[in-house]
């Protein structure tokens, strides 16, 4: 989850800039964490399974299960440990999600207003840059480039 939140992180920083040209590797990066993390999960799954089975718990046991079957109090505090620090990173991995998510939306209905001032319509291109309705696409002079 570490890795997920730096990752998002990097993303913010990059949309907070204005970088445009790095948000789709940003967002490949933090697709890649969340893949990362759902391989975790299924090697954390295994392992549960077997605690579990050791500790008397069911073998689908979540965490705070595990915590009620620890055989000692320092089994228990190691789960309640990481619990909490699982919980906290949740909760900051989400708000930097939502607050990406909110820059992603901006940056959308940006584009799309400025395009819109352009008075152009937007999706309706054919591999030669025509329009559906036969227009052809505002060419930009060379000294625009």
């Amino acid at each position: 989850m570490e890795t997920l939140l730096f990752k998002l992180e990097e993303q913010q920083l990059i949309l907070a800039a204005g970088r445009s040209r790095w948000v789709d590797r940003a967002a490949s990066e933090v697709d890649a964490a969340v893949e990362r993390m759902r391989h975790a999960g299924l090697e954390r799954a295994i392992e549960v399974v077997e605690v579990a089975r050791e500790w008397g718990a069911p073998a689908d046991a979540t965490l705070r299960e595990l915590i009620a079957h620890a055989p000692n109090e320092a089994w228990s505090q190691v789960f309640v440990d990481h619990l909490r620090a699982m919980t906290a990173l949740a909760g900051e991995v989400a708000a930097v999600r939502d607050a990406n998510e909110m820059h992603l939306r901006a940056a959308l209905r940006a584009a799309q207003e400025a395009i819109a001032g352009l008075g152009v319509r937007t999706g309706e291109y054919g591999a030669d840059g025509a329009t559906a309705r036969g227009d052809s696409v505002p060419r930009l002079l060379d000294t625009d480039l």
